[in-house]
Parts: structure tokens; C-alpha cells; sequence
């Protein structure tokens, strides 16, 4: 399958006539704007540049979009409304707001609850989705379940089953880290994050695309389900790292451990692609 990993702004290649116009699926996932120190972009934006920015993003990622197809915009949770906007303006059609429930300590505050999610907005080009499979998880019976899911359960728009890899040692090794024993990424995305993603709202062959590819796990994730995928990432660091890890896949990286928590559903092996034999 083609990998494509363009070392740039993602703007300026949306514009371009490189840019092809048959995705299926974006994983639209930008720098949150709250400061951080990025070694290749200002997270400092004014609000008003910031929210330009994604509307842009949104409409010209909307035009490369095939009729149906589908985008997944990931924001802190206080921005919502702006998510909402962005992807309103630009012509998207919302389907759901997924909330991923990080499976870490909730960030402390001293002024309201503590933080412990982020939101994913589902929306398509259109009302009328061109993929959705309806995917079915095998999750560990609560304490409050007498018996469990012989057949497991949809996957429904919250997700708590999938952890944040930026906090301790328990992220395990899939989080990249430097000799030093620092994070390589600030906002690594976790591997079972892409995978439910990319099963639910693609088939194989389809063009996904990742505008703001950090250290690459949407591709790595898609080439391992037979997916064709495109990568835009501005830090020339990191897009040696994407390049890498592309090239020589880790064990960390392999996603064929994921297959079992999708095991009841419908079709599973023509949805999952190659990576049964990986």
C-alpha cells in the first residue's frame, strides 16, 4: 500500500495540485494552541489566527474528501463549540461527538472538576456516511455485570477503553521515548485510537489522511490495515522519526494484539485488511 510522508505545512499542501481529492477518511488532530514548546510551530496563536486556521483546514480537507467520506477532529474539550463551528462553516455534516475517556489521572483544578477526556468530532461529507462499520469490542466484565458479553458490544461515542501515552511508565513501550528517557512527542496518539478510527469509517484501499502526522501512528496504523495513507508534518525531526518507524516497524507498533478486542464483529477479517498477516 502507498505510505506518503510530506515534510511541510499542511495548508500550503492542501493547495497544491499534489493534493489528491479521493480521501476517505482525515484524522484531523492540530497542536491545541495552549503554549506548548513545539520545535517547529508557535502554540501561542491569537484566538481569532488559531480558529481561521482550523476553518481553512476543515474546508479545503472537505474538498479532497470523496461524497460520504469521513473526518475525525480531536480538541480539548472546552473548544467544542469551536469544533463545531469550524467543521459547520466548512460544510461538514456532525455525526457524533465522541468523548475518549483517557484512562489517566484526570488533570486537577482548583476552579472546576478535574479534567479527564477529550472530544472527537465525527463528521461527514454529507448526510449519507460512505463507510460505517458498525464495530463490535469484547470489554472486561464491570463489577456491577453478573455475566459476560458472550457476543461483546457496539462501540458507542464514549470510548474509555484506550490510554493517553503521555503521563509515567504505564503508557509501556509504545511511547517513544528519547535516550533520556523524555517523551519524544508531546501529544503521542495511541495506536488503538487510529485502529477503532480507521476500521470504523474506511475499507481497505481507501486513502486516510493525517494533516498533522507528529510522530506518524495514523500511518503506521493504516499501512498495517492495508489502508493508503498521507502524512503532512511540519517538524523535520519528526518526520525523520515517521520515516523510521515506517521503514522498521517496532513490536510496540504492531496492531495485530488489537485484534481480539474486535473478535464479534461482523466481517472482521475483510474490514481488518493485511494485517492479519503481519
Amino acid at each position: 500500500m502507498s505510505i506518503t510522508v510530506v515534510q511541510g505545512h499542511s495548508l500550503d499542501y492542501l493547495r497544491c495540485e499534489e493534493m489528491p481529492s479521493d480521501l476517505a477518511l482525515t484524522f484531523l488532530d492540530p497542536p491545541f494552541n495552549q503554549g506548548k514548546d513545539y520545535a517547529a510551530h508557535n502554540d501561542n496563536l491569537p484566538d481569532k489566527t488559531y480558529w481561521r486556521w482550523m476553518t481553512e483546514m476543515c474546508s479545503l480537507t472537505h474538498q479532497h474528501t470523496l461524497p460520504g467520506g469521513a473526518v475525525y477532529f480531536m480538541q480539548r474539550e472546552k473548544n467544542t463549540e469551536r469544533v463545531l463551528a469550524c467543521l459547520r462553516e466548512a460544510g461538514w455534516t456532525l455525526q457524533n461527538l465522541i468523548i475518549w475517556k483517557k484512562k489517566t489521572s484526570p488533570v486537577p483544578s482548583t476552579e472546576r472538576y478535574g479534567k479527564a477526556y477529550q472530544v472527537i468530532a465525527y463528521a461527514t461529507k454529507g448526510v449519507k456516511k460512505r463507510v460505517f462499520h458498525r464495530l463490535r469490542i469484547a470489554p472486561p466484565r464491570l463489577a456491577n455485570e453478573k455475566y459476560e458479553r458472550e457476543t461483546g458490544m457496539y462501540v458507542t461515542d464514549v470510548w474509555d477503553d484506550i490510554r493517553e501515552l503521555t503521563s509515567g511508565y504505564f503508557a509501556g513501550d509504545e511511547a517513544i521515548r528519547r535516550p533520556n528517557g523524555e517523551r519524544f512527542h508531546k501529544q503521542q496518539a495511541p495506536l488503538a485510537l487510529l485502529v477503532c478510527l480507521i476500521l470504523s469509517s474506511s475499507k481497505v484501499g481507501d486513502l486516510v489522511f493525517d494533516p498533522f502526522a507528529g510522530t506518524g501512528t495514523t500511518l503506521i496504523a493504516a499501512k498495517q490495515l492495508g489502508r493508503r495513507a498521507l502524512g503532512v508534518e511540519l517538524d523535520p525531526e519528526n518526520t525523520a522519526l515517521i520515516h523510521e518507524r515506517l521503514n522498521s516497524l517496532r513490536p510496540a507498533d504492531a496492531i495485530n494484539k488489537l485484534y481480539e478486542s474486535y473478535q464479534h464483529t461482523e466481517g472482521l477479517a475483510e474490514i481488518w485488511g493485511q494485517a492479519l498477516k503481519c
